[in-house]
């Protein structure tokens, strides 16, 4: 039975918002899923059950980096699921990827917030695993590559995987596209990229400031790079009503390919 690939947006907001979950996403394949970056708190567990991802089925999480608003989120799902599997509710182990600040953050938040009995798992059903710059790691039979995005705030991976049908997805984290990153993006079928406000409205969010991007800067860079597919995320949340519209129409300025600005909770088939 061929089983779709498909993207469930769990959030789609920056740090600060409160009408929609801050950006992270689960990617779901025949062979099983990846969950990336787990927002800012313990709001993860309504946004898996409301999007439908059983806390059993998750067995890889990916953590860009180590803002509050996608690190968080992951002491509460150490929390969630050391016991279920001591319970022998959860079959297997988790791993969680990230670069060497990542994997330290998450030890140091577990060692201070977390009882011992349930941060004991961690190191044998709770595995931390560092990830290099360029490292290729075959997660949920896909090829994962993790590459630094060249961050200027604060470090950071992204990671261009290819899907069982031979298309690439590529995943930017939440800032702007640096040269460097050029060779996993280039004419990639699908690029995640963030849009933090509309360039119309960059005086009101100051994204250039606060190192963003707007949807017009993200169908720029699409349509130079040739890229496919186009999804938008990370936002402001004061225009969620019309959000999907004036993205779309702002981006396609520039991009003549497809355009996603999905909603939370919002399951997108690649």
């Amino acid at each position: 039975m061929n089983i779709d690939t498909t993207i469930t947006m769990l959030g789609t907001g920056n740090a600060m918002c409160t009408r929609c979950f801050n950006t992270c996403f689960y990617l779901r394949t025949a062979g099983g899923g990846v969950l990336v970056d787990a927002g800012g708190g313990n709001g993860i567990f309504r946004q898996l059950y409301r999007g439908r991802v059983a806390i059993e089925e998750i067995h890889h999480l990916f953590v860009t980096h180590c803002h509050t608003d996608h690190i968080l989120g992951v002491v509460w799902l150490i929390r969630k699921i050391s016991p279920m599997m001591h319970k022998g509710k959860y079959h297997g182990t988790l791993t969680i990827y990230g670069h060497d600040l990542v994997i330290q953050a998450i030890r140091v938040m577990c060692d201070l917030l977390v009882p011992a009995k349930i941060t004991s798992a961690i190191g044998h059903t709770i595995i931390l695993r560092e990830v290099t710059d360029g490292e290729q790691v075959t997660i949920a039979e896909l090829p994962f590559t993790f590459f630094d995005i060249a961050s200027t705030k604060a470090k950071q991976y992204g990671f261009h995987t290819i899907l069982p049908d031979g298309r690439s997805v590529v995943c930017l984290g939440d800032e702007p596209y640096q040269p460097s990153s050029e060779r996993y993006v280039r004419g990639c079928d699908w690029l995640m990229c963030e849009a933090f406000c509309l360039y119309r409205d960059r005086q009101q969010f100051n994204p250039y400031e606060k190192n963003h991007s707007t949807a017009l800067d993200a169908g720029r860079l699409a349509q130079e790079l040739g890229v496919k597919n186009l999804l938008l995320y990370h936002t402001e949340d004061r225009y969620l009503t019309t959000r999907r519209a004036s993205y779309t129409a702002e981006a396609a300025q520039h991009f003549t390919g497809t355009i996603h600005v999905p909603d939370d909770l919002e399951t997108l088939t690649l």
